[in-house]
């Protein structure tokens, strides 16, 4: 039981951290109707910002979300001023291409600069530290203030969106980009704020995630795909869909433990001997796969 109850807990934590990673993804294209294949490189920027800042200015790393909000802020902008409002005058075909290819610029980037080893961090308030709150459930300190942190987080984001102009803005132009500019809402502007907003949720997941994950210029791959798999299960362009599909999405990845909690709770031998935690991630792909034949708007999905 002590399994079941430790891996429930992990899978939570951890995919309310993928939330966060998935946010600025399903912003970027409830908006735009465009995908970011360099979402993963944005948060693997996130990571490094977090890491060299709290080293570099010997603070604690929670500290260094803000830098990494205005460096995610500042490159999403950037990113789409100089790259991708150009990319919108040609086919989708160009656009999956353009962004491929910034993933790829991005990535090279950061092998030339940091190299291909990994990096983690080892200082820290909460670093190694963990919380025993029974029934076999040891929460490490970090992923439990990134879980609390990401949900902060969506908060701010939810309110933005539901509850000020600029997030009606952001609505009405994801609605209807011609309708929106017919009604004098400077559209060319929310895209870009679009990706703005989106760049700096993923760079501070990346600089909460760096807390308990180590990082190197290859890293952003793996939460790209996981990005994917959380917005096409929540639905394309779905805040509150986002949210709960990251927290489906871990609890796929924390499937080891409920496997193993099967085979000791009822002694099945042959399930031991299955190498579950080498496939953990295949399952999340398998869930992606199936939702997007079964429902391809996804579980929230609010965009026809």
């Amino acid at each position: 039981m002590d399994i079941l109850f430790s891996s429930l807990a992990a899978g939570i934590l951890f995919g309310m951290a993928l939330s966060l990673v998935a946010l600025g993804l399903t912003i970027i294209f409830g908006v735009m109707d465009i995908i970011n294949f360099a979402h993963g490189e944005f948060l693997m920027i996130g990571m490094y910002t977090g890491l060299l800042t709290a080293q570099a200015f010997g603070i604690d790393p929670l500290l260094t979300l803000p830098v990494a909000a205005a460096v995610g802020f500042l490159l999403g902008i950037v990113c789409y001023l100089g790259f991708i409002k150009f990319l919108l005058r040609g086919p989708m075909i160009a656009q999956l291409l353009g962004t491929f290819g910034l993933m790829l610029f991005l990535r090279n980037l950061a092998l030339l600069i940091f190299g291909p080893n990994d990096r983690a961090l080892h200082k820290g308030i909460l670093v190694g530290k963990s919380f025993d709150i029974g029934l076999g459930i040891v929460i490490p300190a970090t992923k439990l203030a990134t879980a609390g942190l990401s949900l902060a987080a969506f908060g701010a984001v939810w309110l933005l969106m539901n509850r000020t102009r600029i997030g009606k803005a952001l609505t009405a132009t994801a609605l209807n980009p011609q309708g929106a500019r017919y009604m004098g809402i400077p559209t060319e502007r929310m895209n870009a704020l679009a990706w703005g907003i989106g760049g700096a949720s993923v760079t501070v997941a990346g600089a909460l995630i760096v807390n308990f994950w180590s990082v190197n210029p290859y890293i952003g791959l793996l939460f790209t795909m996981l990005a994917f798999a959380i917005v096409a299960l929540g639905g394309f362009g779905s805040v509150p869909g986002a949210f709960f599909a990251g927290i489906v999405v871990g609890l796929i990845t924390e499937l080891p433990g409920f496997w193993d909690f099967v085979a000791y709770t009822f002694e099945f031998d042959w399930m031991s001997d299955v190498p579950m935690t080498s496939f953990k991630y295949m399952w999340v792909y398998v869930a992606y796969f199936v939702i997007m034949v079964v429902r391809p708007r996804g579980l929230f999905g609010w965009k026809h």
